[in-house]
């Protein structure tokens, strides 16, 4: 299943939220019927709360079934949400957006270049997979121009044809190229996607709805 929707009145989603396939983490002010998609189009719990004090929930988290990595900006207490099952890892580091440098499922993580070897070792801990540096079409913020899955990955178009081909066999699922919200290339900030369904930004046009369902269906 596949649905346009906007929060906070923002068609980038992928901004304020994160999910997988058991759960998603949402803003506190998120509106009802947001939380109602949530639950019938990706078949998530969903929970609220804030990072560092922010509603940025999915440029500051990023989480597959073994664990959650929160990016620690010298703010306490401000993710309080209980992930039984999952290492959670709060990680003080220069890039400290790690919803926007980390992209990761179940299979292996790819993430910015410029992450410490000590960074590195804590996120392939938490995330229990392997993890390597690189970029996605030249572009070191690897979660913000791609989005992965357990069943498909979908990369900016400046991934080059021996990049996706490269993605597939790290991440172990099929990758093509595309773009949401009228042509964005960030597509990390336009989707929200799990095995059982995708969300994605309402200005995202019928084209581009039919090649993100393709590789995620």
């Amino acid at each position: 299943m596949i649905k346009k929707i906007s929060i906070l009145k923002s068609n980038y989603i992928g901004v304020y939220a994160r999910a997988w396939e058991d759960i998603a983490i949402v803003p506190l002010t998120i509106e009802d019927e947001v939380v109602s998609d949530f639950e019938e189009v990706l078949g998530v719990e969903v929970k609220k709360t804030l990072v560092n004090n922010s509603n940025l929930i999915g440029s500051m988290t990023v989480m597959n079934s073994n664990g959650i990595i929160v990016a620690q900006n010298g703010w306490e207490g401000g993710f309080e949400v209980e992930m039984p099952g999952r290492n959670t890892l709060y990680l003080k580091d220069k890039f400290n957006a790690v919803g926007n440098d980390i992209i990761a499922n179940n299979h292996a993580a790819l993430i910015h270049t410029g992450f410490n070897n000590t960074s590195r070792k804590k996120i392939e801990d938490t995330l229990g997979v392997e993890v390597l540096k690189g970029t996605i079409g030249g572009i070191k913020t690897v979660g913000s121009v791609g989005v992965v899955t357990q069943k498909g990955m979908l990369v900016a178009p400046e991934a080059s044809e021996e990049e996706q081909e490269f993605l597939s066999k790290l991440f172990k699922v099929p990758v093509k190229a595309g773009t949401a919200n009228f042509g964005n290339m960030y597509i990390g900030s336009s989707i929200i996607a799990n095995s059982k369904g995708v969300l994605v930004g309402k200005d995202t046009t019928p084209i581009e709805l039919g090649r993100i369902d393709d590789i995620f269906s």
